[in-house]
């Protein structure tokens, strides 16, 4: 039997965790798997175990589900867990079509149909209305921030462009982010911007309200996991990715954006040294960095055969650190950002950047998103992110490129005193792994851009070769 299996669906048995789950298996198993934030793909869903089911609103018309899904091989294993909110209802309306999950036949909702309630704008706002109400509801905790203020009656906008997670927009003042695979722990969207604040680093939106739901661990403590968070929206700022592509399109200049993005992303990083402990890379730390890094790219290698002529320059950059760290030389960790790129940067109006999910790569363990890298991490995530829109406009711009890779980095030397240039061996070492890493993906899900992280590679490899 599984831990999931073994272990009681928790306040599931109020509103018969049993008989909904009947209800809703075999709607589940089709539904799930198609969602862009499952997690599973290509596995077959085996069964379900329901770990919560919390009514939002009476007689099961709004239910919140924390529901693990278990697939082979790790069947035995506790499964994934999925946040969803579950609306059903006699005939649906035309516009929630897309919502639907499916007809039930069986169980105590037959005759309904199930739907994805965050779709649904009525639904939306009873979620609002519960982040207004600090408390419990069940195995649910709502929280608002030290300066949090949540309006009534603020229209609900859901979001169509979903990753490893759902938003809904308020009114364009709040946007709500819930967290479709959860997992045990403070998620870094909810941790790092509360550091931030306390710190008065005005970089980042501060949370508003959250939710979490909380589990006993038989010790003096529990463990609490982060369902989702409430932020201010910022209405009417520019994505950094669309921005830099309009200004390709154009052939205008971006040096004074990227300078800028350069100073805003040095005054996080200095916030979150301030706000939350530092470490020393020890030799230690930094040769198992070093390995780490080296074995991702032997095993991309053998799944992306375009890259194996370039292995061994690639392997002498993770030499290379290896090398100085056993020559004495250390570096300083901290919380970054972790998954940084021009989409996670917004530029208001008024030209002030904002920064912006600091969720991190969802696809790694929590405990790994959390923990401590130098800021050459996010640095080279951001170098990655301007070469990527250079490539993906034709014709090919590399000027465009280097001139914005150089003033992100004037801009962070400005602000934090220090020049990432000047230390080139992490950098490129954390360049080149990011390459890496975004070879495996595109090689993976999209096969026509595995082209741009390519030619990084060969450019990477020249260079340790000259």
């Amino acid at each position: 039997m599984s831990e999931a299996a073994a272990r009681p669906a928790a306040h599931a048995s109020g509103e018969g965790g049993p008989e909904l789950l009947t209800s809703l298996d075999p709607l589940l198993r089709e539904w799930l798997p198609r969602q862009r934030w499952f997690a599973g793909k290509g596995r077959p869903v085996t069964g379900f175990t329901l770990d919560a089911v919390t009514p939002l609103l009476p007689r099961s018309a709004l239910l919140h589900l924390l529901l693990r899904a278990h697939q082979p091989p790790a069947e035995e294993g506790p499964g994934d867990c999925y946040q969803l909110l579950v609306g059903t209802a006699q005939i649906l309306p035309p516009h929630l079509a897309p919502a639907a999950i499916g007809h039930i036949t069986r169980g105590p909702l037959a005759g309904r149909t199930a739907y994805d309630a965050l779709q649904d704008p009525r639904q939306a706002s009873v979620l609002l209305e519960r982040l207004r109400i600090p408390g419990a509801l069940g195995p649910l905790r709502f929280h608002r921030g030290p300066g949090g203020h949540v309006p009534r009656g603020l229209v609900p906008r859901p979001l169509r462009a979903e990753q490893s997670n759902s938003s809904v927009v308020y009114g364009d003042r709040l946007i709500a982010k819930l967290f479709r695979r959860v997992l045990p722990g403070t998620n870094p969207d909810l941790e790092l911007p509360l550091a931030l604040a306390r710190e008065g680093c005005d970089r980042v939106p501060e949370p508003v309200a959250w939710f979490e739901t909380y589990e006993p661990n038989g010790t003096a403590g529990g463990e609490t996991t982060t369902l989702g968070v409430l932020q201010p929206y910022l209405k009417g700022a520019a994505d950094g990715w669309d921005l830099a592509l309009g200004h390709l399109t154009k052939q205008e200049d971006f040096t004074a954006e990227a300078h800028a993005l350069g100073r805003t992303t040095a005054e996080v990083h200095l916030a979150l040294a301030r706000a939350l402990p530092t470490v020393t890379y020890t030799r230690a730390q930094t040769e198992q960095l070093a390995a780490t890094m080296t074995d991702r790219l032997e095993s991309t290698a053998q799944q992306v055969p375009a890259l194996l002529p370039f292995v061994p320059a690639l392997r002498s950059s993770f030499e290379a650190l290896a090398g100085l760290a056993a020559d004495g030389r250390t570096w300083r960790a901290q919380r970054v950002h972790g998954d940084l790129h021009l989409g996670q940067c917004l530029r208001e109006p008024s030209g002030t950047w904002k920064l912006i999910d600091f969720e991190g790569e969802p696809s790694r363990p929590l405990a790994e998103r959390r923990m401590p890298h130098p800021p050459h991490r996010d640095i080279a995530g951001m170098l990655r992110s301007f070469d990527y829109a250079a490539r993906s406009h034709r014709p090919w711009n590399p000027a465009w490129s280097r001139s914005c890779r150089a003033a992100f980095c004037t801009g962070y030397a400005e602000a934090s005193g220090w020049d990432p240039r000047t230390d080139p061996v992490l950098l490129r070492a954390y360049e080149t792994d990011k390459a890496i890493y975004e070879s495996l993906y595109e090689a993976r899900h999209r096969p026509d851009w595995l082209p741009v992280p390519m030619a990084a590679l060969a450019r990477l490899a020249e260079e340790n070769t000259t």
